[in-house]
């Protein structure tokens, strides 16, 4: 298996399970008074492969449910995306494996 594309797809991954804890977060406290929203930077790792992320808190308090319900949409997708490339890469190394074996 492809340690790059292991390690991409995992910090993919992670990174999109940053993105629904912060928009839950956002969602659950929508009523908090004086609560300042989340939002996961996200940008490419140093070395190239993958991603890391950051919270940034969002200067001024208020709410926004819609964009966190998209949020958590578009996160799941992007969770399932990433998941789905690492069981294609287990598959193919599987067949590699009986082929060689």
């Amino acid at each position: 298996m492809s340690t790059v594309s292991l390690s991409t797809a995992l910090s993919g991954m992670s990174a999109a399970n940053e993105r629904l804890r912060a928009s839950a977060n956002n969602i659950a406290n929508v009523a908090t008074p004086g609560y300042r929203r989340e939002r996961i930077e996200a940008e490419t790792a140093a070395d190239g492969n993958g991603v890391t992320t950051r919270v940034e808190k969002l200067p001024a308090p208020g709410e926004d449910l819609a964009t966190d319900i998209v949020e958590q949409k578009s996160a799941t997708y992007a969770y399932v995306a990433n998941l789905r490339v690492l069981q294609t890469q287990i598959r193919a190394e599987g067949a590699l494996l009986d082929i060689h074996v």
